[in-house]
């Protein structure tokens, strides 16, 4: 009996486990594209605007 409590203890874990890590994963990516996105939009934005050339006297 305790044994087969046991298994499904480590199925429900294992569950859980891939459950974090699917979480995990999807939150690196939602961080990236929040976090890393709207510097690089605001790069090409100022690049295009002439923000990086260098001025003409």
């Amino acid at each position: 009996m305790k044994k087969k409590k046991s298994k499904k203890n480590q199925a429900n874990s294992n569950l859980k486990n891939q459950k974090l890590g699917q979480t995990k994963n999807s939150s690196k990516l939602v961080l990236f594209v929040f976090g890393i996105g709207p510097i690089i939009g605001i790069i090409i934005f100022l690049y295009s605007k002439g923000f990086f050339n260098t001025p003409t006297i």
